[in-house]
């Protein structure tokens, strides 16, 4: 199934798939998120039976600023669809979605990570790669740069990248 076939067999539910560049997406509302998983997996002309990542990008003045963008894969079928939430500044959270795939599990532990977009009902949403004192999300677009001062030999110094002088 290429990814246009797919994306019209989705369309029959949900009319907000799109297919860009030859990948079908399909853009849902939070709190659609949870019902629509399930059917996707379990159709037996769809069989989206692997989460094999899930991500956020931040865009700073947009609404929504964050996308959380979820990948599924037939692993039978060999076909993906990537299904896209969107979520507002305040209030960054969309339901966990570990019942449905338990891989969720650790995927969504690292977007929590580095974005703080909170899945709730999350077994354990906890730092999973960051140290547990760290404060902030090093990949939202609001954060700095960051770095360390790095001295060489010698007494040559450079500052971290986001306080050098161009």
């Amino acid at each position: 199934m290429n990814a246009q076939e797919l994306a019209d067999r989705v369309g029959e539910r949900h009319p907000s798939v799109v297919v860009a560049r030859q990948e079908a997406t399909l853009t849902l509302e939070r709190t659609e998120l949870l019902g629509a998983l399930a059917p996707l997996r379990d159709d037996p002309e769809l069989r989206l039976d692997f989460l094999s990542s899930i991500t956020a990008s931040d865009r700073p003045g947009r609404d929504p600023r964050f996308w959380v963008a979820y990948e599924l894969y037939s692993l039978e079928l060999r076909h993906r669809l990537r299904v896209k939430v969107g979520l507002a500044e305040d209030g960054a959270s969309v339901p966990s979605v570990t019942s449905v795939f338990p891989t969720a599990n650790w995927l969504e532990r690292e977007t929590y990570d580095f974005y703080g977009i909170v899945f709730d009902g999350h077994p354990d949403l906890r730092r999973i790669l960051l140290p547990d004192g760290w404060e902030g999300w090093p990949l939202r677009k609001t954060e700095e740069l960051g770095g360390v001062n790095t001295w060489y030999h010698g007494g040559a110094f450079i500052p971290p990248v986001d306080r050098r002088i161009t």
